[in-house]
């Protein structure tokens, strides 16, 4: 098999890890993967912190859905969504100085530029994860770094025009995480169309959770009070207290970026 194929398709989340450090030279290859990604325009539309303080890993860890690992990672970077960076070189530019001369509006980052730089974090996260793989290190993405907006902004001093996207650790995978079955894929039929976007009937969602049913539903073991797989990630995901938070989070970064 292509080796890079091969590296993609064995990848899996790794939430337990080796004691044993990452030597410097593989995470600098990581940050270099990460930082040759793909970006809009070749602006870099994100930045990334290198969590070394065990102090702000053991917070991480609470305030990130309370989950430990987190803090017993030996490598935790955080990708963050940075116009600031941007804005700053235009003020630096002597951009408003151009606006006035021009009699245009000096405008500010605003809900598009920001899913921009969503999309770069995005794409550059993946690209480490990859490259982590390819030296036998395993990584976990945490989405819950975008709750708690207001402890995370103080935690890493974050200005008004940077988001906490992703925080992803790495170590070296246990035996136990190393033989772990991979969490297998809903199957191509449901996720990719031809040229106009499809919805799926009742058959077809039976059809997609058939084999999920089968491997882990099989005794019925839903959450109290769901009868079906549908149900059940209602209550487990949707509409559990960590989505709430999560989109209170949002809203709170959202008035901040657009300073209302």
């Amino acid at each position: 098999m292509n080796p890079v194929l091969k590296v993609i398709y064995e990848r899996k989340s790794i939430r337990a890890y080796e004691n044993r450090d990452i030597p410097e030279g593989i995470k600098d290859e990581i940050i270099k993967a990460a930082m040759k990604a793909p970006t809009a325009g070749n602006m870099m539309l994100y930045s990334i912190i290198e969590v070394t303080n065990q102090s702000i890993k053991d917070t991480l860890a609470k305030t990130c859905d309370n989950q430990p690992f987190i803090a017993k990672a030996p490598l935790v970077l955080l990708f963050l969504a940075d116009y600031q960076r941007w804005y700053d070189y235009f003020i630096n530019s002597e951009v408003t100085e151009l606006c006035k001369r021009m009699n245009i509006k000096m405008r500010r980052p605003q809900e598009g530029d920001l899913f921009l730089a969503c999309s770069d974090v995005s794409i550059a996260a993946q690209n480490a994860v990859i490259a982590a793989e390819s030296f036998g290190v395993g990584s976990c993405y945490i989405g819950d770094i975008m709750e708690n907006y207001e402890i995370h902004r103080e935690l890493f001093d974050l200005p008004q025009y940077v988001f906490p996207i992703v925080l992803l650790c790495f170590g070296y995978p246990t035996k136990q995480q190393r033989e772990r079955e991979q969490t297998r894929r809903f199957d191509k039929q449901f996720i990719v169309f031809k040229d106009k976007y499809r919805r799926l009937n009742k058959e077809e969602f039976n059809n997609m959770h058939k084999d999920l049913e089968e491997r882990v539903f099989k005794s019925n073991n839903f959450l109290p009070g769901a009868q079906n797989i549908g149900q059940h990630f209602f209550l487990r995901k949707f509409n559990a207290d960590f989505s709430k938070e999560l989109n209170r989070s949002v809203r709170e970064i959202l008035q901040n970026w657009l300073h209302r």
